[in-house]
């Protein structure tokens, strides 16, 4: 079988930072790991944004047309 064709096994990375103990982190550290959790989100956001304008065109290009 195709490699490329199987299913990608994708890891929880939110679920297993939302696991992770914080009282090792200074207040520093803190801060930098909320900037850096605000900067993924923001990417995130973006790409979806990117991807629901695209399903959008797809829609409207296959959508069957109205008759007269």
């Amino acid at each position: 079988m195709d490699e490329d064709n199987l299913p990608r096994i994708r890891s929880d990375a939110a679920s297993q930072l939302a696991k992770e103990a914080l009282d090792t982190y200074s207040q520093d550290e803190l801060m930098e790991r909320i900037r850096l959790l605000e900067a993924e989100i923001a990417r995130v956001k973006a790409h979806h944004a990117k991807a629901a304008d695209h399903r959008k065109l797809a829609d409207a290009l296959f959508r069957p047309r109205e008759s007269d």
